[in-house]
């Protein structure tokens, strides 16, 4: 039997929504709660340190900016498919985080009056991207951990490999897991979770995500018959680092940048001439691939065209001050510097807009169980999230979900009971799994996935690719039960884990194909040659995939729509 532990709250990810729900609740009942934050990495390693650009919000009124306008443009952005009274919440509550954080003492890039300063960013009608140089999310961690560390309230679970959520008469029980370093099988028990796991941007091959991002909280939500919400809409980020993914943020283009294709065309002018590099991410990056199918690409060190992001006209002065990681990752990964030549790109894997389903307050279906931050769909961001809202979205939800697991603790009474056969249940399928046998390779298996989502789930999708990616999808979930785990030891079994890993990433390929192969249209982030035009009479409406124990089961709900009717989405 797994040893047992419990808190009154457990959080699942320690990024920014879970460290900021974290500073929330022990802020408020420091020495009264018991708080377990637990991380399948170091806790300071979270993927929320690779955010670079900004954070969106509204500082600057007296100067024409406004939360309407802040709103608008997250709902067009998401072409009409957030929620209008989640976008409302956000951008009135947001502010008053980036204030916040400036009283916690974070070093925000001033201006030359010494105001926090701005940037401009894609699809955002004033430059209200709050910035610290193009480390933003970095310093927004340090911040928030460096506040964590006033309170005595909780216990850190560093290097835990979570494998199921333990849910009992249809209530919240606990979380069943593997601490690495020791090998131990640990049941942590809770009154309450907060699920702030991330993204599952590691289904592609050419992405921007850290290699431990693989979705773990969103399919072991599945799994335990959470309704994952609009899965097909994966954001493409227009600039990509040639050959890694490495994101180059757009903050490049919010300081001056250019993109220019094989001609030295700013190309941009034939498809958003009133934004040009600032138009939102998802018309870039199919501007980007028209471009490139066009022939006008050029070659790329990986032998595949690409486009270029030229910076050389901004300066050294410019380049230095407010876009050093650039300059760095660039030196150091691709030997080219900045200030002197164009950087090699092309749309890259960056975001998932959908997620776990959640109300309002970030509150499941099941009792119990919060979400927040990129593992949650509160519906933000619709078909198309702009740039800046996304560690916005962690701040806001964080803060919300913290407030809202302090009010709901009295009624929650004594965590669930764990009956030991589900925990027995669990432990023999990791079990069977060890006991694999066969000729195939899971780390073979794996780049066979990613490979075919960048083939066949692309900035542009057909109905004959989706249907294809999908039989591979169910042959690699058939040949990976004869992909044995070789490593046998207990201690730091990341063979194992990485084959937990591709189980979670099968998963949610499943669930992303199936939901793109149902809408027949185009939206955002989701780009049906087949069916080019956005058809708001049958598809406003967000996705619901259930779990069946085979194919997802998919279901729909309603659009809030209560300020804006939806338009036609040009810049």
């Amino acid at each position: 039997m797994a040893q047992s532990l419990t808190h009154d709250v457990l959080i699942l990810g320690a990024g920014l929504a879970g460290l900021r729900a974290a500073v929330e609740i022990c802020s408020r009942l420091d020495g009264r709660v018991d708080v377990g934050i637990v991380s399948k990495v170091q806790l300071m390693r979270a993927h929320s340190v690779c955010a670079e650009g900004g954070t969106a919000a509204v500082l600057r009124t007296e100067e024409g900016d406004s939360t309407d306008l802040h709103a608008w443009d997250t709902n067009k952005g998401s072409d009409f498919l957030a929620d209008q009274d989640v976008v409302r919440r956000f951008v009135n509550t947001i502010p008053n985080e980036i204030r916040l954080l400036d009283h916690w003492g974070i070093p925000w890039t001033r201006d030359e009056h010494g105001r926090i300063a701005q940037r401009p960013f894609g699809g955002h009608s004033y430059p209200r991207a709050t910035m610290a140089a193009d480390k933003t999310g970095f310093f927004e961690l340090q911040t928030l951990y460096d506040q964590l560390l006033r309170y005595k309230s909780f216990t850190r679970y560093d290097e835990f490999f979570v494998t199921d959520l333990l849910v009992e008469g249809g209530r919240f029980a606990g979380l069943l897991g593997i601490h690495a370093p020791s090998g131990d099988s640990v049941v942590l028990r809770a009154k309450a979770l907060l699920i702030a796991t991330g993204g599952g941007g590691t289904l592609y091959g050419f992405t921007t995500y850290s290699e431990t991002v693989t979705g773990d909280g969103m399919a072991m939500a599945y799994r335990a018959g959470l309704p994952l919400e609009d899965m097909e809409f994966l954001q493409f980020h227009p600039t990509g680092l040639v050959p890694n993914g490495i994101l180059m943020t757009e903050a490049c283009r919010g300081e001056g940048g250019y993109l220019k294709n094989a001609k030295g065309e700013r190309f941009m002018e034939r498809y958003a001439p009133s934004k040009m590099e600032l138009a939102p991410r998802d018309m870039v990056s199919r501007a980007e691939q028209i471009e490139i199918e066009a022939g006008r690409g050029i070659p790329g060190s990986d032998g595949l065209p690409c486009i270029h992001l030229d910076l050389t006209h901004l300066g050294a002065e410019r380049i230095n001050s407010r876009l050093p990681l650039i300059r760095e990752v660039c030196i150091k990964f691709i030997g080219l510097d900045p200030i002197e030549k164009p950087i090699p790109i092309r749309p890259v894997a960056h975001y998932s807009m959908g997620g776990i389903e959640t109300n309002i307050d970030g509150l499941t279906r099941i009792p119990g169980v919060w979400a927040a931050g990129e593992a949650a769909a509160v519906s933000l961001h619709g078909g198309n999230r702009l740039g800046a809202n996304s560690t916005g979205e962690c701040l806001v939800w964080g803060g919300i979900t913290g407030a809202e697991i302090v009010k709901a603790l009295p009624s929650l009474g004594k965590p669930a009971p764990v009956p030991e056969k589900l925990v027995a249940d669990r432990q023999a399928r990791i079990a069977d799994l060890m006991a694999r046998q066969g000729t195939e390779n899971l780390y073979a298996l794996r780049r066979e996935l990613r490979a075919m989502m960048d083939r066949d789930v692309g900035v542009f999708r057909t109905g004959q690719e989706l249907r294809h990616g999908l039989s591979v999808v169910r042959d690699i979930r058939e040949r990976s039960a004869h992909a044995p785990v070789n490593d046998k030891g207990a201690l730091y079994n990341s063979n194992l884990f990485h084959a937990l890993e591709l189980e979670n990433l099968l998963a949610l390929a499943e669930i992303t194909i199936v939901g793109a192969i149902a809408r027949e249209e185009s939206r955002g982030a989701h780009a049906r040659r087949d069916f080019e035009t956005r058809d708001d009479e049958q598809w406003l409406k967000h996705t619901l995939a259930w779990y069946t124990g085979g194919a997802p089961r998919l279901d729909y709900k309603p659009v809030v729509i209560d300020q804006w009717k939806p338009v036609e989405r040009k810049y």
